[in-house]
């Protein structure tokens, strides 16, 4: 008979660690919400006493989480535990994840302690943790460089104190799938009690193996997998929860096992995460990536042209992708429209559903044909969350080889309008520094991204930017056939967290918290030395400041 195998998606928590993937708590509810979708089995929803933001959005996620278990990280100290569990105490399934290393590197050097000291805490902090939740977790961290032996007194003796799930994690990426495999043989083999618990594994990529060790773990014998929607996580990252379902799903021939994922929602969720983070996801990503199911070889086509099974191992439907070959263009209805997206995966509400219609409407007028493509790439520009303190009403710039690139830029906000005129190398340049006068404050680009939505001439262009003040980074993402209005819609997006999170440390309110591939413009250098001069024409509507 088959294993169900408990999917753990700790891209919340883990992932959220990597660079460039941070989010607020809205973005992470959203997250959430859209994990339970996919019917993930456990949300690790932060690390509660990180900081007053994780601890907040842990607790938020598990009071709107219906179906999923909800877990909070937490050292193996009894403040992190306390922590932890008032933060997921009201979600309808709440989990404890405490962890210690067991290393003989990380017990000498990180944590100064011996064995003896470490099991004593583990096993005092597992019954803390267990006094206070119905389920507690309890992982050795870097167990894959601890002492077999060690480790297996470790995991016997915080089982008898009430640790139900052990995982046991290959924290650094280390291992290679036969040792990994035999690793987890061997401490079910040589732990008593093992039958008592779960053994989850959580596989790193600093060697590209975390996949393939974490499925040589679950034929070892583990049953839970803690994974991050496109690998996102520390340093290289976690093994991918897509690329170990559909590994399990596709090859069933030789993996007897079954798990409760709905795979039709991994391609939504992929691109959710690359919406609220801004960060793309790789064309040739396994699974989710633009490429994995695209055939450019004359041989490969003419293969699927004949059966899909030639070049195709699972199928674009099985992942949430669906075909159509209904044409949108500027004469379709709002009922085509909305039964497009939600054949694309999408649920619009009716003050959403007429928002992204109008973007459309605009887009039809400047492009033949719509594809699904450049539904998607609309859907996420129009649904970033954040906040609109600037919006673009109108820009004007004069551009050549043989002149200085002027840019007229005018925001608004809150109904009065401001205006700025700039000269640069280049219209992006000068746009971008009109910006940077109209918000008197100066910021660093740190990354500018350009590339075409899809193919020809009337493409829809993508830009992402990141840039920096002293108080961090911030990204954004704009959309449009115009490239220049799509980079001024993607500064904006970020100029706009930049400015909220200005004015709310001011307030002392914070609640803690090329084409088809890329490319980089030249203003990219030129921005990071950047100053602000001139004035700004304010409210060029009615006169005054909202300043």
């Amino acid at each position: 008979m088959a294993r169900t195998i408990t999917v753990f998606d700790t891209t919340l928590r883990d992932g959220e660690q990597a660079p460039g993937y941070s989010m607020n708590l809205e973005q992470k509810v959203r997250f959430a919400r859209q994990l339970e979708l996919l019917k993930v089995d456990v949300i690790e929803a932060g690390f509660a006493i990180a900081s007053p933001g994780d601890f907040e959005s842990v607790r938020a996620i598990s009071r709107v989480i219906e179906n999923s278990t909800v877990a909070s990280l937490s050292r193996a100290l009894p403040k992190d535990i306390d922590r932890a569990w008032e933060a997921v105490k009201e979600a309808k399934r709440p989990r404890i994840h405490t962890f210690i290393a067991t290393s003989a590197l990380h017990l000498q050097y990180k944590l100064k302690m011996s064995e003896q000291r470490a099991l004593e805490q583990a096993v005092d902090m597992v019954k803390y943790a267990r006094n206070l939740a119905p389920e507690v977790e309890f992982s050795a961290e870097d167990a894959t460089r601890s002492d077999k032996d060690y480790l297996c007194t470790v995991v016997e003796k915080v089982i008898d104190m009430g640790a139900t799930i052990i995982n046991l994690p290959d924290t650094v990426g280390y291992t290679t799938p036969d040792e990994f495999g035999s690793f987890i043989s061997y401490v079910m083999n040589n732990v008593p009690n093992i039958d008592k618990a779960q053994i989850s594994v959580h596989c790193h990529n600093d060697l590209g193996l975390a996949v393939a060790n974490t499925l040589a773990g679950l034929e070892a014998g583990a049953s839970q997998v803690e994974c991050t929607i496109g690998g996102i996580g520390e340093r290289a990252g976690n093994a991918a929860v897509e690329e170990v379902v559909m590994a399990l799903r596709t090859r069933s021939d030789l993996y007897d096992m079954t798990y409760n994922l709905d795979t039709t929602q991994l391609y939504n969720t992929s691109r959710l995460l690359s919406n609220i983070t801004t960060v793309p996801i790789a064309p040739n990503k396994a699974v989710i990536g633009a490429n994995a199911f695209a055939h450019e070889s004359g041989i490969h086509q003419h293969g699927m042209l004949a059966n899909s099974r030639t070049y195709e191992i699972m199928t674009p439907e099985s992942i949430g992708l669906k075909k159509t070959t209904m044409v949108l263009g500027k004469h379709s209805g709002q009922h085509a429209f909305n039964h497009r997206m939600q054949e694309l995966g999408y649920t619009l509400d009716a003050s959403l559903s007429a928002k992204l219609f109008a973007d459309f409407k605009n887009i039809a007028d400047k492009k033949k044909e719509i594809t699904d493509r450049d539904l998607i790439a609309l859907m996420e520009s129009g649904t970033q969350a954040g906040p609109q303190i600037y919006e673009l009403d109108n820009f004007v710039v004069n551009s050549g080889n043989l002149m200085t690139a002027t840019a007229c830029v005018t925001l608004k906000r809150n109904g009065k309008k401001f205006q700025a005129v700039e000269m640069a190398t280049g219209p992006v340049y000068a746009c971008f520094k009109a910006v940077e006068k109209i918000i008197k404050h100066s910021y660093v680009l740190e990354d500018y991204q350009l590339r075409a939505v899809t193919e020809h001439r009337d493409a829809l262009g993508e830009v992402l930017v990141k840039i920096s003040d002293n108080n961090g980074n911030y990204r954004g993402r704009g959309v449009s056939t115009d490239v220049i209005e799509a980079s001024l819609l993607s500064l904006l997006s970020a100029v706009n967290r930049m400015v909220e999170n200005r004015e709310s440390a001011a307030d002392e309110s914070i609640a803690g918290s090329k084409v088809k591939d890329w490319i980089t413009l030249p203003e990219d250098a030129l921005m990071r030395d950047m100053k602000v001069t001139g004035t700004v024409k304010e409210d060029v509507s009615k006169g005054g400041s909202d300043e």
